[in-house]
């Protein structure tokens, strides 16, 4: 089922399906609802309550014109609100990329929402920097992003040739471009990384107390290993890791059988 929420003080599109305990999936950039496509169906018939959002700035949720609007804080209390307008007191989460530090941070400021965490791709953002000079050299693209303007035609040249090699499939690659080229929607993907530059401070990030799951492939072109195995000090419940050989950073589409079964075997653990 597809609604359009108030959220936060945003209209938030969000997608539901199943019955039983709350599960809520977040993308990142520069990703919709859509990337958990073969999640979603998957999870439902398991036995949960599916939910979905597109994230503020993306798909056919609003997309506030200030950088601001899109600090942590805020990307947090939209889940929070989101949580509350279906009546959830505590969900299962899932992020990946954008949702994953998103995720993270619902699980430091907000643990009382949170059952248990599976984190994709991203490990705990204090973890960042256990990437070392690697972790440093993937990252570039966080620093061009910062060049306001700049960043946005680079994307867009050559036909958005930037993105398009980036995508897993011709099909994701349309769905990028087709809600990015929607005036201030490159933009507003942009600004989770302007508004948020702080968060590569180590020195910010309180610890995690809830059972978190963290899944990193061997193909990922922008997060090292490192950063998801060097969370485990930085969460005081269970840590589990698991590494993903053959799939790039989207491992949701790309190796989504091994990926469905890791989750639902850690959300039925005792």
């Amino acid at each position: 089922m597809e609604q359009t929420l108030t959220v936060n003080g945003i209209a938030m599109h969000v997608v539901t399906e199943g019955e039983g305990p709350a599960l809520l999936l977040l993308h990142g950039f520069p990703d919709t609802y859509a990337v958990w496509r073969l999640q979603i169906d998957a999870l439902a018939a398991a036995g949960y309550r599916v939910i979905a959002p597109d994230l503020r700035g993306y798909g056919k949720t609003e997309a506030p014109a200030s950088e601001d609007a899109y600090a942590m804080e805020v990307l947090r209390a939209d889940m929070v609100a989101l949580l509350d307008a279906l009546g959830v007191e505590r969900a299962l989460l899932i992020g990946h990329d954008w949702g994953s530090v998103v995720g993270w941070n619902l699980c430091m400021y907000a643990p009382e929402r949170v059952e248990r965490f599976v984190a994709l791709s991203v490990g705990h953002p204090a973890a960042y920097t256990d990437g070392g000079p690697l972790q440093l050299l993937k990252g570039y693209y966080v620093l061009v992003f910062q060049l306001r303007g700049i960043a946005e035609s680079l994307i867009k040249a050559f036909d958005w040739h930037a993105l398009r090699g980036l995508a897993s499939t011709p099909r994701q690659f349309e769905e990028w471009r087709n809600h990015l080229d929607r005036p201030g929607r490159l933009t507003a993907a942009l600004n989770y990384y302007r508004a948020n530059l702080k968060m590569f401070n180590a020195s910010t990030w309180p610890t995690v107390k809830i059972p978190v799951l963290g899944i990193w492939s061997a193909g990922d072109v922008a997060l090292t290993e490192a950063q998801m195995r060097g969370s485990e000090k930085y969460v005081g419940d269970t840590f589990q890791y698991e590494r993903v050989e053959k799939a790039g950073h989207w491992l949701q589409l790309e190796a989504a059988t091994q990926v469905n079964a890791s989750i639902l075997k850690f959300f039925t653990a005792e």
